[in-house]
């Protein structure tokens, strides 16, 4: 279940923020290719696709060919960001007195240098 869902999600994400969403045209592209086969039988798939998309012309049918796959182009996603320009950084310079305070780490109480120490001696009792 868990594939199928990420298989729907990656295929909505690739369709919206690419050109991917042209394949969902292919029927329109076979639709109009049976037409133009109905038309004239000797039309081939090469021929169409040169009358379509090679040189494209301004026929009755236009309006139909501006839906065809890869013909229109549209800015699908469009990120725009912007600063504000009354936005700042202020920073401030602090200067520490001379003497310094210990900064505790969260695990001083769990540390002993004299158990780490001891490791590297030599043994008491042979």
């Amino acid at each position: 279940m868990k594939k199928w869902i990420s298989i729907l999600l990656l295929t909505s994400y690739l369709v919206s923020t690419t050109e991917l969403y042209q394949l969902l045209k292919i029927p329109v592209l076979i639709e109009h290719f049976l037409e133009h086969k109905g038309d004239n039988p000797e039309t081939t798939l090469a021929s169409f696709f040169k009358m379509h998309y090679d040189n494209p012309a301004q026929d009755e049918d236009y309006q139909t060919d501006q839906k065809l796959p890869f013909v229109t182009h549209s800015s699908h996603l469009v990120l725009v960001f912007t600063v504000n320009p009354d936005f700042f950084i202020e920073i401030k310079k602090q200067i520490l007195p001379d003497h310094h305070q210990k900064i505790h780490s969260y695990d001083d109480d769990f540390y002993s240098k004299d158990a780490f120490n001891s490791i590297w001696q030599p043994p008491k009792t042979c």
